[in-house]
């Protein structure tokens, strides 16, 4: 053989193998690349939640899935994930590092998480904002029989008895929210540890402290068998629950204001077309209503926004936060 058709054979060899590497290469790179929008979801979706099963976010979330499920033709399963406020969950979610993965959960943890340590186990800005939910209604009460039928009337009360009231207040944003009412209206309240805030309504009725302030869903047992009456809910409509009660805002104290925000985060390499694109599905999920009704029984109302919708309520709980933080001079508690 002539040395020019050797080296013929040889280039046409070394053709062919520079071919086959770059269609293995090729292979390989559409395996390990995230999925477009338009072909997400290519196999199971999870939604983490950080509590256990049966709260009003597990409910959320598994209402949801069943929805999302059918209309993305893959399973979708909710794992529980509770503990160590959220954080359990949190670091489950980041260390699955996976775009088939999301935390559903409250939006308050972000709100408050920056204020109460001084040192986080995660960095918030790992997580973002993919689509809103729902909100957890929250409401004030007291007392069946206490000599005070609205909130100036309670206020007023607490202000010329200091140091004399107790309160039951959820951790977190709530918890914040009430302070900073306190602050702005000059009371002296004891807020009450409790290892579970359930125990809180029962404690009310029974007069062992004066003011509640948690999730509908926590008072109503004890609202409905009348040994308490709810002065205010603290979102910015009426409960369609008990739509008679007005919200805090209406009864003049709108710095009381608090919605219960609760949605779907996902890691922040997401394209922002796919954030869009499983926000619409999840309009697409609450359109008919069933999902509302069946949250309605548990204290919760339907409020499904987009990404940026759902980033700046957040961002608007956070800076109320600051603003009690620094107003009541609050420092992490560890």
């Amino acid at each position: 053989m002539s040395s020019l058709k050797a080296c013929a054979l040889k280039t046409c060899a070394l053709k062919i193998c520079f071919a086959l590497l770059a269609a293995g290469w090729l292979g390989l790179a559409s395996v390990s690349a995230p999925a477009s929008a338009q072909s997400w979801p290519t196999r199971s979706v999870k939604l983490i939640v950080p509590f256990g099963p049966g709260a009003g976010a597990d409910i959320g979330a598994r209402l949801f899935a069943e929805k999302l499920q059918r209309k993305w033709g893959q399973p979708v399963v909710v794992e529980n994930r509770p503990g160590g406020d959220s954080i359990v969950a949190i670091q489950a979610f980041l260390s699955a590092n996976d775009d088939h993965v999301f935390l559903f959960s409250p939006s308050g943890n972000f709100a408050v998480h920056p204020f109460n340590y001084a040192k986080l186990p995660y960095n918030p800005e790992d997580l973002t904002p993919v689509a809103r939910a729902s909100n957890t209604i929250l409401a004030l009460a007291v007392k069946k029989d206490a000599p005070y039928n609205n909130l100036k009337e309670f206020t007023e009360a607490a202000r010329k008895a200091p140091g004399q009231f107790n309160a039951g207040l959820v951790q977190g944003t709530t918890e914040f929210t009430f302070w900073g009412y306190s602050y702005e209206q000059k009371l002296q309240i004891t807020q009450v540890p409790y290892r579970d805030i359930n125990v809180a309504p029962t404690d009310l009725g029974e007069g062992r402290i004066q003011v509640v302030m948690s999730s509908f869903a926590i008072v109503q047992p004890q609202w409905q068998a009348g040994r308490i009456k709810i002065l205010a809910v603290n979102n910015k409509t009426r409960a369609p629950a008990a739509p008679d009660i007005p919200t805090a805002r209406e009864a003049g104290y709108p710095s009381l204001e608090l919605e219960g925000l609760i949605g779907l985060f996902g890691l922040k390499s997401m394209p922002n077309e796919l954030k869009e694109k499983i926000a619409a599905d999840f309009r697409e999920a609450a359109a008919d209503g069933s999902i509302a009704e069946r949250l309605k029984s548990t204290g919760q109302v339907i409020n499904v926004g987009g990404p940026k919708e759902f980033a700046d309520s957040i961002s608007e709980q956070r800076a109320n936060v600051a603003t009690v933080v620094k107003a009541i001079g609050f420092k992490p508690r560890n």
